[in-house]
């Protein structure tokens, strides 16, 4: 069986000293292909890099929400550069993240950067993968003014089961991470046993978020299987199948081919 790591950040200093390790332990595991967001313009740069150093590697360039302080015209730049990269697949991750941000004039600079680096993505033509918390409403609203014609993934997803309908007859993916092992997973359940087939990704946010057996500790590519085997007693499938179809949707959204 063969697995896709599809959003990770192993340019982490929590991975300084054991990443060939830990990029060892996911190929023995099955997950041969890892992609390595950036957050900011540096992390953006150093998954870049990576992803030049290591076949299974791949990157998304963007910078996060809570990390827009200071994006300029110069800023947007330096990101399309990046993607010029031919190991580069994705805008991202980009998006809302209200749970921290209170303030209305914050929440609307946050939205005007993602609308900016949606623009970013249309112009370099490539999938994004948008970070949302606790701004539901405000990121669909955007993605169905300001995101026609492109396609993506809702990386860790977090909300309804209504809004992921909406998601999904929109073409967007849904990112599905360790938070689905745990014991309060409330209703990710419920979305994930109702997601098409071909609208489901399987995730670790590497790092953070170790599923279950692992939680609490420092998350790993490898462990990504432990999503997929949630996922597969949830929907009553094999641990094949989900690999199967979690890979191809990879394969398609990301066009990162078939090793």
């Amino acid at each position: 069986m063969n697995f896709v790591d599809t959003h990770c950040h192993l340019n982490d200093e929590k991975f300084s000293e054991d990443l060939l390790e830990v990029l060892e332990r996911a190929k023995i595991s099955g997950v041969n292909r890892i992609i390595n967001f950036g957050d900011t313009l540096k992390s953006s740069a150093a998954v870049v890099e990576l992803a030049t150093k290591f076949e299974e590697l791949y990157a998304g360039v963007g910078i996060h929400p809570e990390e827009i302080s200071g994006f300029n015209e110069n800023s947007a730049e330096k990101i399309i550069e990046l993607a010029k990269n031919k190991k580069v697949v994705a805008i991202g991750e980009i998006g809302l993240d209200y749970y921290w941000e209170k303030d209305s004039e914050k929440r609307l600079q946050q939205q005007k950067i993602f609308i900016e680096q949606l623009e970013i993505a249309r112009q370099v033509n490539l999938p994004v993968c948008i970070h949302e918390r606790e701004a539901h409403g405000d990121a669909l609203k955007i993605l169905k003014t300001e995101g026609k014609n492109l396609r993506g993934v809702m990386h860790c997803y977090s909300g309804s089961l209504e809004m992921a309908k909406e998601l999904w007859k929109m073409g967007w993916l849904i990112g599905v991470d360790g938070p689905l092992t745990f014991k309060n997973s409330a209703k990710l359940p419920e979305i994930v046993k109702a997601a098409p087939r071909e609208m489901i990704l399987i995730e670790t946010d590497a790092p953070y978020l170790a599923p279950v057996p692992n939680r609490g500790k420092r998350n790993e590519p490898s462990f990504v299987i432990d999503v997929a085997k949630k996922i597969a007693e949830i929907r009553g499938e094999t641990l094949e199948t989900v690999a199967q179809y979690t890979t191809k949707n990879a394969e398609n959204l990301y066009n990162i081919g078939v090793k």
